[in-house]
């Protein structure tokens, strides 16, 4: 895999950077440069429903950004595993971006609350104390039957505040975390009594 990436990146259709790692090591990460995001887009090499980005947008974002990596491997295995195929991925920005844009639409004399269940529901999502939580990362995938699901995961970490946690469990996103954020995750729902399974990322 080594020879391949030193082959990308002279051919410069990916860029390697170092980012802060737990702790106090680094990890090396990579992304399409606009040229590497182009040869994609051209050669039809990623299906139409299907978003792809090119570049570093925020250096603390690519530590989230690598792990949402690490997770969406994880979870396409387990897929793959009992006979699905995933189909799509989708960022929390993607679905941010068309559900405000849709919310923003709303005629004033529209019953917004009523408005707000029936979007949500368009996306598989619920509304939460009148907001609309977003995953991290949606994944769409067809079972052995050729039906459609998603699984809408989020990324929990320490800094996460108890509401922010209740929020995204009764949202019925399945919630992962580093295990150094396990301990205080776990007080955080025995504490305010929230009911949520968080796996190991």
């Amino acid at each position: 895999m080594e020879n391949d990436v030193q082959h990308l990146r002279h051919q410069g259709l990916v860029e390697q950077r170092s980012i802060e790692g737990h702790e106090s090591y680094s990890k090396q990460v990579f992304t399409l440069t606009k040229e590497g995001h182009k040869l994609l887009s051209e050669q039809n090499l990623i299906p139409d429903r299907q978003a792809i980005y090119h570049g570093f947008v925020k250096a603390k974002e690519a530590r989230h950004d690598s792990d949402l990596y690490r997770l969406y491997h994880k979870v396409a295995k387990e897929v793959d595993r009992v006979g699905g195929k995933v189909r799509r991925v989708v960022l929390d920005y993607e679905l941010k971006r068309e559900l405000y844009k849709k919310l923003s639409r709303i005629p004033p004399d529209k019953n917004l609350a009523y408005e707000r269940i029936r979007l949500a529901s368009e996306y598989d999502l619920n509304v939460v104390k009148d907001k609309i939580p977003v995953p991290d990362l949606r994944i769409e995938y067809e079972d052995e039957c050729r039906d459609i699901h998603r699984l809408d995961l989020e990324i929990a970490t320490r800094d996460y505040r108890p509401q922010g946690l209740a929020e995204k469990a009764k949202a019925g996103f399945h919630l992962f975390a580093r295990p150094q954020d396990h301990p205080k995750l776990r007080r955080v729902l025995d504490t305010h009594e929230i009911t949520a399974q968080i796996f190991a990322l």
